[in-house]
């Protein structure tokens, strides 16, 4: 849970606007939030960054174009690499 102030899709339409755009960028079979991780935007990093939605939609559709179904690794491959970027960096996530 962020400790800033959040703004939610509702709240503002610019933060709307960013994350369905972002969101375009991404593969299919992440369009679905997975309900034991994600808690809505104001319980994620997702949130901590609604007060500048244009840092929002640059920041997460990098993200995007790195999963592109156009790249040469699967996704099986991408979740290797997350996998023990996340171990060595001893994330909890």
């Amino acid at each position: 849970m962020t400790w800033i102030k959040t703004l939610s899709m509702d709240d503002d339409e610019r933060v709307r606007k960013a994350i369905e755009e972002e969101r375009k960028l991404y593969p299919p079979e992440y369009a679905t939030p997975v309900p034991a991780v994600f808690n809505g935007f104001a319980q994620s990093i997702v949130g901590s960054h609604t007060l500048i939605p244009d840092a929002l939609y640059h920041a997460f559709s990098t993200f995007g174009a790195l999963m592109s179904p156009d790249l040469p690794l699967t996704r099986r491959q991408h979740e290797m690499i997350t996998t023990i970027v996340s171990v060595t960096n001893r994330c909890h996530y």
